[in-house]
């Protein structure tokens, strides 16, 4: 009787990992908000630059970034979750020129910046 007890114990206890981890997995990818750039321009972005109120700005690490034809995703940093998802815009070019800054609605699902 005690040897079942303690299997029905374990079963329990296995069952709540595995949920607890499918819990845990849903919760990251439910909180990543992420967007697509496509460069559709003949100059490298160097830059992405983003801000809630158009005066004060942040910048997205985008490594060596996003070359002529090329679409990138860009995912939030958890820090901004907090924000308004209506921000300002821009990006920098390798030709030292900027962007006109634009909003958008950065919680539109499949959302896709294109520059021209």
């Amino acid at each position: 009787m005690r040897f079942r007890a303690t299997l029905g114990k374990a079963a329990l206890l296995s069952f709540a990992l595995v949920l607890a981890s499918f819990a845990a997995s849903y919760a990251k990818t439910s909180q990543d908000y992420s967007f697509k750039i496509h460069n559709n321009t003949k100059h490298r972005i160097t830059k992405v630059l983003v801000s809630e109120d158009g005066k004060k700005w942040g910048q997205f690490d985008i490594g060596d970034g996003i070359a002529a034809g090329d679409t990138e995703e860009m995912v939030w940093d958890k820090s901004t979750n907090g924000e308004s998802c209506h921000q300002w815009f821009k990006a920098v070019f390798d030709n030292g020129e900027d962007s006109e800054a634009v909003k958008f609605d950065f919680c539109e699902k499949g959302l896709v910046l294109e520059f021209e």
